[in-house]
């Protein structure tokens, strides 16, 4: 039977370099869809096109553990713990390594300076993702180098 539970792993941190910034590994009881995500940058008053990607991983990045309540974080108090693995080839945070990605599923380009990011689908149009399934939000070429706030929201099936 589907959780339907919702969990958002949220971070900011300095990044200039091509890698994986945040990274979500389905549990082994539940997959997920993935609902949003988003990423601004804070700070920077100059304007230039920068580009990230949603991937499909075959080996996961190496990367900071996501944390209950640190990284990830419940829309309903009450809610249970997710059931996304978390680890350091599993669901965190801004790669030191990378994995293997398998697939670019979804890629756009934004301006730094305007609004950011945001990838908000219709719920025809979700990309979901089985049991074990590993994804990540990544910049494919090196960004320029400031603050920036990255988002994504998921629901357990």
């Amino acid at each position: 039977m589907p959780r339907g539970d919702v969990f958002t792993v949220r971070h900011e941190a300095t990044v200039s370099t091509a890698i994986t910034i945040v990274q979500v590994k389905a549990g082994a009881l539940y997959g997920f869809e993935i609902l949003y995500a988003s990423l601004t940058q804070k700070g920077s008053v100059t304007s230039v096109q920068e580009k990230i990607a949603l991937v499909r991983k075959s080996a996961g990045a190496t990367v900071t553990t996501a944390v209950v309540g640190t990284h990830v974080f419940e829309h309903e108090a009450g809610h249970p713990t997710p059931d996304l693995a978390l680890g350091t080839t599993a669901t965190g945070v801004i790669a030191t390594g990378e994995g293997t990605d398998s697939e670019v599923f979804w890629e756009e380009g934004f301006n730094a300076l305007g609004s950011g990011w945001l990838y908000r689908p219709t719920p025809e149009e979700r990309f979901s993702f089985p049991v074990g399934a590993i994804i990540g939000m990544k910049f494919r070429t090196a960004p320029a180098s400031q603050l920036w706030q990255m988002t994504m929201s998921i629901r357990e099936i």
